[in-house]
């Protein structure tokens, strides 16, 4: 009888907790006027937690802004026109509008909290009371629930995260995204700005699905440099409509490409390079390994352009050195020959040293392979490559932070080989003018061959000022081939000629052998 009591007590509050929860999520439902509008806020079971606020058609907003099993869902349900043609008509009223709002939705938030709380333990009551047929059971559970709740108020408070609103990751139509993502400026900074264009915004019905003309847009910024990074064209025409269409949008100031423009690097595809002037900003390149020498020939007569091949060039402020892929692999024959990573990390160790040598820390180093990118860690603080055709980052422990790209072609004909197209994707950078460090990048993926779905997520660099060190801790340095150039490469690569590698044990962390014929 004794082992039993601790059971039924246990089963007790299991019960009411879990009816408590389905009351909390029956119960979080309010539809609240917010001025000419109507937005209906509920909450909705997570795993994570977070907020978010969904536009219709325009897309939707999430933020991390807390942890926990239950996330904040915002929607907007309805625009009342005549309310809002008169908020247009008089200014007194817009000007009102700034304050209405904001009490409009603290009362939304309070109606929906105290609804959830009793339904929720009205609903632990009455199914404790079922279940056990006792009234001090039905407290019992009724008493869980409450505490049940009290736990979820208390983590979500303890994990609130008031950095959430400059760090949000936008879903919808790609021709509204910067406007609703906002300038690399922290949001935070400008939340007075925003509440009043969010008063319009809501005020005016003609341009309410459009989002372009009343949501913060990017105004020229002195203290910010937009750089948009682009990588593995692979000879896609639809590529530049994007380029084209982000670079005006997000008025970046320069185009870095780090590589693969070309599928094949043949005379036919030079015409191929024609539409870089079209983008009207300054465009640096590095050749990748499905790209000849002619290939860069035909880049660089595009009068905007700008090759680099173990240079460094001044532009819009920034120090950037660039190197050409050593390898020339444009067949799919020679897409699948494993090439070995440590020849070209020492390939990369060896231009690294002459940088070194000369002191000439560039604010950015641009390479195609990942793998020859970090041999430069610890001589810049900013590494960008491509190559994988999937996105990714990485601090490493220098501080050098390695970026690369995915395919802002959708990897060309590659892209169908898989059961879903390869997604376009690049990345806008925000620089500081006068640290030239990176602050924050927005990185845009496009849905696959129909370009129907845009998804854009904001990330900032925690420590932008952070130091580089120009030794990290003690890495086992890679192999030391006999030569920094294996036999098995192609013999029509670019031809470069470097000293023996010196020993690369400070140069970054050793590389993992990539498969990097394979791109």
């Amino acid at each position: 009888m004794l082992r039993s009591r601790p059971s039924r007590v246990l089963y007790i509050v299991l019960a009411g907790l879990a009816a408590g929860y389905v009351g909390l999520l029956l119960g979080g439902r309010v539809v609240t006027p917010v001025g000419p509008t109507s937005v209906q806020l509920s909450l909705q079971p997570s795993l994570h937690g977070g907020t978010a606020l969904e536009l219709p058609p325009i897309g939707a907003l999430r933020l991390d802004t807390h942890w926990g099993p239950l996330a904040l869902e915002a929607r907007l349900t309805e625009v009342r026109p005549e309310e809002a043609q008169r908020l247009i008509e008089n200014d007194v009223e817009l000007t009102r509008l700034t304050d209405r709002i904001a009490g409009e939705l603290r009362d939304g938030v309070k109606d929906l909290l105290i609804r959830a709380t009793l339904l929720a333990l009205a609903a632990s009551f009455v199914a404790t009371l079922v279940l056990f047929r006792s009234w001090r059971r039905a407290l019992l559970g009724m008493g869980s629930a409450a505490t049940g709740i009290a736990a979820v108020l208390v983590l979500t408070l303890s994990t609130f995260n008031p950095r959430a609103i400059s760090e949000p990751r936008y879903t919808g139509l790609l021709a509204n995204a910067p406007q609703v993502v906002g300038d690399a400026q922290n949001l935070v900074d400008r939340f007075s700005a925003y509440r009043e264009q969010l008063a319009r915004l809501v005020g005016n019905v003609s341009e309410l699905y459009a989002a372009t003309s009343t949501l913060p847009v990017y105004e020229p910024d002195p203290s910010t440099i937009r750089v948009l990074h682009v990588s593995d064209v692979h000879l896609n025409p639809a590529a530049w409509n994007v380029i084209k269409s982000v670079a005006t949008q997000f008025q970046v100031d320069l185009i870095i490409d780090s590589g693969d423009l070309m599928d094949h690097g043949s005379e036919a595809e030079n015409e191929f390079a024609d539409s870089i002037e079209d983008l009207g900003v300054h465009y640096v390149y590095v050749r990748g390994n499905h790209d000849s020498e002619a290939t860069a020939e035909a880049v660089a007569d595009q009068e905007n352009a700008i090759v680099l091949d173990d240079e460094t060039r001044t532009v819009e402020g920034l120090r950037i050195y660039g190197v050409g892929d050593p390898r020339f692999t444009p067949d799919k024959s020679t897409r699948d020959d494993a090439v070995g990573g440590d020849q070209l990390y020492a390939q990369g160790a060896v231009l690294a040293e002459k940088l070194r040598a000369d002191r000439a820390n560039p604010d950015i180093a641009v390479v195609h392979d990942p793998t020859e990118g970090k041999a430069f860690s610890g001589l810049t603080p900013l590494v960008l490559s491509g190559h994988t055709h999937t996105r990714s980052t990485e601090l490493l422990p220098t501080g050098t932070r390695l970026f690369v790209q995915g395919s802002t072609g959708a990897a060309g004909l590659r892209g169908l080989e898989h059961d879903e197209p390869t997604p376009f994707e690049l990345s806008v950078l925000y620089f500081n003018r006068s640290t030239k460090r990176l602050q924050g990048w927005d990185d845009l993926r496009l849905g696959g061959l129909g370009l129907t779905s845009a998804h854009i997520e904001r990330q900032l660099e925690p420590d932008p000022d952070h130091p580089i060190e120009p030794r990290p801790p003690a890495i086992a340095p890679p192999s030391s081939p006999t030569s920094p150039f294996p036999s098995e490469w192609p013999s029509d690569w670019p031809s470069r000629t470097p000293s023996p590698p010196p020993s690369p044990s400070g140069f970054g962390s050793p590389p993992t052998p990539s498969p990097s014929g394979r791109r």
